[in-house]
Parts: structure tokens; sequence; C-alpha cells
């Protein structure tokens, strides 16, 4: 079976104030500019890698082009500078304790970009797990096409449930070279990693080789062409990073297209099943709107739009005093949260109002009790619920769930050359 997820050159600093040096995820507190001016603060003028992306905090803020050519030239001033060291061919194991105490375990590794594919009838082996919202892309793009180096913040899940990959690791950490171990920023809690190559990456490589064995996917998921990694967070940056490859590749001998760099995306790959990884429902509220129909109207369209069967989902509706529970069969997670976005859509065609995406079921039925207000509350998914869903239905609508507080996100630490 052809290697998906690889070993790679992974540069680190050496020297440097690690806590400085790494910045949470791009697209997170993206409504909360204080965030960003405290980071500011805080780096000053010590290297980092703040200066190596643009939060989306400041994307109405500023001149996106000149940005990025300020975020290249920079990537080039750290590597002329020498300020990283050389993991060769290897594979770092992280182990994330986040800020309720909750360790999350990984392992970074490169990604093909021929075997991902994030349009919504894709079958490839990766898979993006909610729909791909292409005005997100440009300005991720426009870095990345002059960028000489990579630092990413994407995690992608594997459905491991005995932990066959990561537990080896865990148990044999003693043995390994402990590369970095440091307190993150603004709360991020604590981050440390192990280098793993040799003859630890064979056995590594082993055991993800056996997730995707052709006859243990089609007993796990049936015969639909099956995902063996699903993305957890960072969807558009990968899907910046395939759209950039594509550009590239167009003008690449047969050669050059197996051994570009920029074929590859570093990411962490993270065991749905580990104990850190929770999914919230996104609930709807909507706003501004004549409520007075909105219980009777979700009933009928769910008599309309739903599957059969005996199994199926709940949802929760809060107009008001007026609560009321509705039982929806035959249809997948996904499915149900498409058509609760169509009905809510409906809904204000005809009665007016404004949409959402809540997080918290609290605050969630605080709104929707408001005047002039309706809030529709979606399940929970359960783990083994995403990848059955995404190989069988495809992608799940965008706003469908989170992972995680923002300050438990993915932190930019590690980099890789793409030129």
């Amino acid at each position: 079976m052809k290697k998906i997820f690889t070993s790679a050159d992974i540069l680190l600093p050496k020297g440097l104030n690690m806590e400085l040096w790494s910045t949470v995820a791009c697209d997170q507190f993206s409504s909360q500019i204080e965030y960003w001016e405290a980071l500011e603060k805080l780096v000053g003028d010590a290297p980092s890698t703040l200066r190596l992306m643009l939060p989306e905090a400041y994307l109405e803020k500023c001149d996106q082009f000149a940005e990025a050519e300020k975020i290249n030239a920079r990537m080039e001033e750290y590597l002329q500078k020498g300020i990283f060291e050389t993991l060769p061919n290897s594979y770092i194991y992280v182990e994330r304790t986040l800020a309720s105490g909750v360790v999350r375990r990984g392992i970074m590794g490169a990604l093909d970009l021929e075997e991902y594919d994030y349009s919504p009838a894709s079958t490839s082996p990766i898979r993006a797990t909610e729909g791909t919202v292409e005005d997100r892309l440009p300005p991720r793009v426009q870095v990345r096409r002059g960028a000489s180096l990579e630092m990413p913040h994407i995690m992608v899940f594997i459905d491991d449930a005995a932990s066959s990959v990561m537990q080896p690791l865990t148990d044999g950490k003693a043995e390994l070279n402990k590369v970095y171990d440091f307190a993150l920023s603004a709360g991020g809690g604590h981050i440390r990693g192990y280098a793993v190559s040799g003859e630890k990456a064979l056995e590594l490589e082993k055991a993800i080789d056996a997730l995707g064995d052709e006859k243990a996917l089609r007993e796990r998921y049936g015969d639909a062409a099956p995902a063996i990694f699903a993305m957890g967070d960072g969807n558009h940056s990968l899907a910046t990073a395939k759209k950039c490859w594509e550009e590239i590749k167009a003008n690449l001998s047969a050669e050059e297209l197996n051994n570009h760099p920029a074929r590859y995306s570093l990411v962490e790959i993270v065991n749905i099943h580990d104990e850190a990884i929770t999914f919230e429902p996104i609930h709807k509220v909507v706003f501004e709107t004549e409520p007075s129909e909105f219980i009777a109207r979700c009933e009928q369209w769910w008599k309309d739009n739903c599957g059969v069967g005996e199994s199926g989902h709940t949802i929760k509706l809060y107009v008001g005093a007026e609560e009321k529970e509705i039982f929806v069969p035959g249809l997948t997670l996904g499915q149900l949260i498409g058509r609760a976005e169509e009905f809510c859509q409906s809904y204000m065609a005809t009665h007016g109002g404004k949409i959402d995406y809540i997080h918290n079921d609290d605050t969630a039925i605080e709104m929707g009790r408001r005047e002039c207000c309706a809030a529709l509350l979606l399940p929970p998914m359960e783990k083994g619920e995403l990848f059955p869903s995404i190989i069988n239905s495809g992608a799940f609508p965008k706003k469908s769930f989170s992972i995680g507080h923002a300050q438990d996100k993915r932190y930019y630490l590690e980099c890789r050359k793409i030129k």
C-alpha cells in the first residue's frame, strides 16, 4: 500500500523562548482583537510564528497582499539567520496537556496531498469532515504561494479504537529523544514532543498501514470508498496546501512530481477515540423573527424530510416559554444538520430574521427564550459517527460541530521547507 502519511525533515527553533515562538491557530479568537493585541505586546521583537502568519482577526483591517509579502520575507530571514535545527526523516510524538488537565496525544508527520480531495463528492483516503468555504482560501493561498516554509495547525483524525498507533509511543516515550517541553502562551496548557525515527518510525508506519488494510476497512465501514484520515481542525489550511500544489504540479516533470516538497503537508494525526477529543454541537438560533409558528412549522418540516427506521436523532426547540422535542428517524447526523439549516433558512424567508450559530446549550436556550427569537438545538455527535457519516453521506455542512475550545487548538510550532 502506498504511504499516505510519512516522516519529514521537521524544523524546530533552537535556543529560543518557545513560549514566545509558539502561537495559536490563525482562525481562533477572530472576533477578539484584544487577544492578538496582547500577544503582540508579549512577543515584542522576539522570533515568533506570530510573524509567519496572518490572524483572521486582522483580515478586514489590513492589506492582505502586503502582509503576505512581509510574512514570506520573514520566513527567509529566519532561514538565513539559521534559527532552525532539522530532525531528518522523522515524526514527532506530541503530548498536549490542555487547560482542563487532560492530555491529547498526536503524531506530527506529512500527508500526501495527492490523496486528498475536499470536494463534496470526494472518495479520497483523506477526507474533509465539513464543507470547505472557498471564500476563506484566498488570503491563505496568497501567503503559501510565496512561502518557503509551512507551519501547520492542522489536526487530522484516525479511527483507531484499539489505540494501536499511539499507545506504543506513549508506553515507550522514555526511549525517545524529547525535543521540546514548555508551557504555551495565553492559557494554552503545556506541550511535549519526542522525536520518532529509525526502528521506532518503522514500527509506527506498520501500525498506520494496518489501519488502511482494505479488508478491515470493509468490515468496519461497508463497501463504500473508505476514509483513512478525516480532518479535525485546519481543513481550510489543508485545502490551501492542496490548491497551491495543484498549481505547482502542472509544471513539473514526473520525477519532480514524486519528490517535490509542496506535494506534502505537515499535520498532526490524532486518534478520534482519544479521551481529550470532545465534539460539541453548534446550535441554530434565529433572531429578529416572528416565532409564533416556529414549532408547528418545524414539526411539519421533519415529517416531510425525515427518513425511515427506528434509529435517529432528537432535536430540541425553545421558543419563548415553549419547549418541544422532535425525534427524527432515518438520517445521519450530517443529513440532519443540513436539513435543519434548510428549515431555518426557509422559515426566515417567510418570517424574517437572521441566524447565528451558538456552541453552548444554555446560551442557545436563553437566546431562544428572548422576544422574537427561536432556538433549534442539535444533538451531540458520538465519536463513532464521524467516519461512517462522511464515508456514506459526505462531509458535514459547515458549522456542524466544534472540537474543543479555542485555547486548546493546535499552536504553530514545527516548520517544514516547501521550496
